[in-house]
């Protein structure tokens, strides 16, 4: 089939090499956000998949929006048979869904219906989901409602973050995606609508979702820390400053800390929750570079019966 790819960040990046290394399919161009800033000169910076499809001598189309004319019209032109689409970053109107005969092809990162949304890895690890995986589907204009034609699975280990865990769907997702694309090619595929029951949600984690609440269980903060790791990070205050937290681990055997009470330890530093406490291993200090936490707590000097998060 002749393929227009459509994504955007570094994780779409393995699902577009695995089409073009497929050689059974054409991929003809790519669609992805437009150039943004970024760094401290805050230079316009190509997306990952348009440097990746500039490298690979494919065309890339950056529209504003996916239904601006010069677009649709090039779209026409180029006559895809079907659109895979892996973190592309905005929606598609029916106009531009109506191009490929095919349809648009998403590669979602859960087992649809479960975690419907712009976060499913963060959803589902703070959720505490033992298995997760990938899905492909057929975009329709609801919210990743559209049929299924397939899925992976993938185990979530006890210390992953977000980021690893997302990392490892990318690349298993890839090869989901490519088989997918020959699967509708041969008719061998068929989409099957998705149940009505177990459909979660797992909308754009906001920094305020990142906030620790020292009075839930162990269990819950390290979620949330593993969750928003790396992106958008889960914080505390300490002295009224944000203190961001990039890893933690239960300690179930210690239970004589009060929720958010600190105790530093010669090589450690524990905060009591709504449970037992969690050790912090590493932190990031509001203008500061990330640290063993053990060595933030013994040059801040925490004193008896101080807390974390005000």
């Amino acid at each position: 089939m002749k393929l227009v790819f459509a994504g955007t960040p570094e994780v779409a990046v393995p699902a577009l090499d695995a089409l073009i290394a497929s050689g059974r399919h054409e991929v003809a161009a790519v669609v992805t956000r437009p150039d943004a800033p970024a760094g401290r000169g805050r230079r316009l910076i190509a997306s990952p998949v348009a440097e990746r499809a500039a490298e690979a001598g494919i065309e890339v189309l950056k529209p504003l929006k996916p239904r601006d004319p010069e677009f649709l019209e090039r779209l026409r032109e180029i006559g895809p048979d079907c659109c895979p689409v892996v973190a592309y970053g905005a929606l598609l109107p029916r106009v531009a869904l109506d191009v490929p005969a095919h349809g648009w092809v998403n590669l979602h990162f859960s087992l649809l219906p479960a975690w419907r949304g712009a976060a499913p890895v963060q959803h589902s690890l703070m959720a505490g989901d033992e298995i997760t995986g990938a899905s492909t589907f057929l975009i329709e204009e609801g919210l990743d409602s559209g049929p299924v034609y397939g899925t992976v699975t993938e185990e979530v280990r006890p210390t992953d973050t977000s980021g690893d865990l997302l990392t490892r769907l990318a690349f298993a997702g890839s090869g989901l995606l490519a088989a997918t694309m020959d699967g509708i090619e041969d008719g061998t595929l068929k989409a099957v609508p998705q149940p009505a029951d177990g459909v979660t949600l797992a909308p754009k984690i906001t920094v305020e979702d990142a906030r620790i609440d020292w009075s839930a269980p162990a269990l819950r903060v390290d979620r949330v820390v593993r969750g928003c790791t790396p992106a958008p990070g889960a914080w505390t205050t300490f002295r009224g400053e944000r203190l961001k937290l990039i890893q933690v681990t239960p300690v179930p055997e210690r239970t004589d800390l009060a929720p958010a009470e600190i105790a530093v330890g010669k090589n450690s530093a524990h905060v009591g929750t709504g449970s037992y406490a969690v050790e912090l291993l590493w932190v990031q200090a509001q203008g500061k570079k990330p640290m063993r936490a053990a060595d933030w707590a013994r040059g801040v000097r925490i004193g008896a019966g101080e807390t974390l998060g005000g």
